[in-house]
């Protein structure tokens, strides 16, 4: 009989408390701001890759007059190598929970992040000042599309540093800066990987 009972045993029909699907905690909570940063990442990335694939199919129609690289850019891209440097130095303090030179990483990311933007404006003065405009040529177009719109991209993030910067500046405690700083880290990351597509691109073509 005790044969029979545990063969036509129905478990699933027992009544009683269902426990959690998993133990508290088990998994790490992922803030949304990183997973909604996560998604915009991914759609500039499309978008940089769609303007990338447009690039190389302009280059093949005999108007395409390829654009003299300004040596200046070397400058530019080594200003955002130090911005983003420092971005994640002030990310590494932060997750030591110390607070020596905390202010120097980030203020001092932001800094070369807006030295960057002026260096690439100089840049665009010294073309236009040879002739080198945005209707000139559908090479120069892509230069300065592809440019203004990291330059744009690189706007927004120093939005977030801005209010970051002010918090602590203002007193505010490390710990409530952590996830702006670390938002702006892999933000800063993300468009030096950009910037270093785009730096290679026009240097090679």
């Amino acid at each position: 009989m005790s044969f029979i009972k545990q063969v036509t045993n129905k478990p699933w029909e027992r009544k009683g408390i269902i426990g959690p699907l998993r133990p508290e905690g088990a998994f790490p909570t992922v803030p949304p701001e990183k997973v909604a940063l996560g998604f915009f990442l991914m759609v500039v990335g499309v978008i940089f890759s769609l303007f990338t694939v447009s690039y190389f199919i302009r280059m093949e129609l005999p108007d395409w007059t390829p654009l003299l690289e300004p040596t200046q850019l070397w400058f530019n891209t080594g200003l955002l190598v130090i911005s983003s440097v420092m971005f994640q130095w002030c990310r590494n303090i932060l997750k030591r929970g110390e607070t020596r030179n905390l202010k120097t990483s980030l203020v001092g990311g932001g800094v070369f992040a807006m030295a960057f933007i002026a260096a690439q404006l100089i840049v665009w003065r010294g073309l236009q000042a040879r002739g080198i405009t945005v209707a000139s040529n559908p090479a120069d177009s892509f230069f300065y599309l592809l440019t203004g719109l990291h330059g744009v991209h690189m706007l927004g993030g120093l939005w977030v540093w801005s209010k970051a910067s002010i918090k602590l500046l203002s007193g505010a405690e490390p710990r409530d800066i952590k996830l702006s700083v670390e938002l702006c880290t892999i933000y800063w990351h993300a468009l030096l990987l950009v910037w270093l597509f785009i730096f290679g691109i026009l240097a090679n073509t």
